[in-house]
């Protein structure tokens, strides 16, 4: 089972790409959000992957998002939706964009991607519906944890600042003030998620004065 690739893109033929593995060439059908991104300077790329077999043929599907591969792999689960359709609606209306449509019942926003008829899509709300509601549910989940942390991580990276500066206004060397900040800094994390600032800084000047 090939999950996972990373190589050099060599050719492009939308929807296929091949990437130069060493020295091995994959075939791999992709969304048109894939090839979209692609870096313009040869760089080489990952693609999470999704591999078909059948008596005659072995396929590769990839993705820059997990996210995406998830909802192909959802959409292959409904009668009449094979690979080809799917990647339709990926490269119409991307991961998101799908689970919204269809947790929203609207089966005539799906049914504007060529190769699905109304009855394919209203079949792809019935027995989808709560299973990309849930994907959608998740997806909020971890949009809301990175935005948490990202602020987290502003909030202390400020106080860290003003430690250091406040030290640094006391009469200590920059590196030294730096440094002092940042180990009370770690210190005081490992107790309070939100340590406040005269705490650091008294840790920190204990540490200069050591």
């Amino acid at each position: 089972m090939i999950a996972q690739l990373t190589g050099k893109v060599v050719r492009v033929a939308t929807p296929v790409v091949v990437l130069d593995v060493n020295g091995v060439g994959y075939r791999v059908s992709v969304p048109l959000s894939v090839i979209e991104q692609l870096p313009a300077d040869g760089s080489p790329v990952t693609l999470v992957t999704h591999m078909i077999v059948r008596e005659d043929d072995l396929s590769l599907y990839g993705f820059f998002e997990e996210s995406d591969q998830k909802v192909f792999e959802l959409l292959l689960t409904v009668t009449g939706v094979g690979p080809k359709v799917a990647l339709a609606l990926l490269s119409a209306l991307g991961g998101d964009g799908i689970a919204r449509v269809v947790s929203s019942e609207d089966a005539k926003a799906i049914a504007k991607t060529p190769g699905i008829g109304p009855k394919l899509a209203q079949r792809l709300v019935l027995e989808l519906k709560d299973k990309l509601m849930a994907f959608g549910f998740s997806r909020k989940v971890e949009h809301l944890a990175a935005s948490a942390t990202v602020k987290v991580r502003s909030a202390n990276e400020q106080l860290l600042e003003d430690v250091s500066s406040a030290l640094t206004n006391l009469g200590y060397n920059k590196n030294d003030a730096l440094r002092a900040a940042e180990l009370a800094l770690t210190e005081a994390l490992q107790t309070d998620n939100n340590p406040p600032f005269a705490t650091v800084l008294r840790a920190g000047l204990n540490r200069l004065t050591r």
